[in-house]
C-alpha cells in the first residue's frame, strides 16, 4: 500500500471513530433522512442555514466505517458555505468516487474529502460514501421523504 492509500485510511478510520458534528443540531431549520438498504446505514442530517449560507451541520446515525466517515468530512466541508457552494460539492464529491480510472481533474480541492476517492473501486461501497450526500441534497431541497441509496 502506498503512502497516499495509508493516509487516507487514517481519515477515514479518525472520522469513523470520532465522528465530528455527530448529534441532533438545536436550532436546524432544515432535515433530511436517508437510508442504506444494503449495508443498513442510516443518517440523518440538520441543517442551519441562514441567509443561504450553512452556519451549521450535524448528523445521527449508525452505519459502516466508510458511511460515518463521509458524513463527519461532509459537516467539516460544509460550514460555511452557500447553498449553491454545497450543490456544487455534492456534484464534485460525487464525480470524484464514481468516475473510473485515475481521480478527476478538481478532486485536489475537495482536500479531506479525497480520502474517499477509492471507493469508485468498490461499486457496492459507493453507495456508503455517497448516502450522506444525497441526503444532504434533499435536505438542500426541503424533501420530506427518506432517501435511499437503492
Amino acid at each position: 500500500m502506498n503512502d497516499l492509500s495509508e493516509l487516507y485510511q487514517e481519515v477515514i478510520f479518525d472520522h469513523y471513530r470520532r465522528p465530528r458534528n455527530h448529534g441532533m443540531l438545536a436550532g436546524a431549520n432544515r432535515k433530511a433522512e436517508g437510508y442504506n438498504p444494503l449495508c443498513g446505514d442510516k443518517v440523518t442530517l440538520y441543517l442551519k442555514i441562514e441567509d443561504g449560507i450553512v452556519k451549521d451541520v450535524s448528523f445521527e446515525g449508525s452505519g459502516c466505517a466508510i458511511a460515518t466517515a463521509s458524513a463527519s468530512l461532509m459537516t467539516d466541508a460544509l460550514k460555511g458555505k452557500t447553498e449553491a457552494e454545497a450543490q456544487a460539492l455534492f456534484g464534485r464529491f460525487h464525480e470524484m468516487v464514481t468516475a473510473s480510472g485515475l481521480v478527476p481533474v478538481g478532486a485536489p480541492d475537495l482536500g479531506k474529502l479525497a480520502a474517499l476517492s477509492g471507493v469508485r473501486e468498490f461499486p457496492a461501497r459507493v453507495k456508503c460514501a455517497t448516502l450522506a450526500w444525497h441526503t444532504l441534497h434533499a435536505a438542500l431541497q426541503g424533501e420530506d421523504r427518506p432517501v435511499s441509496t437503492e
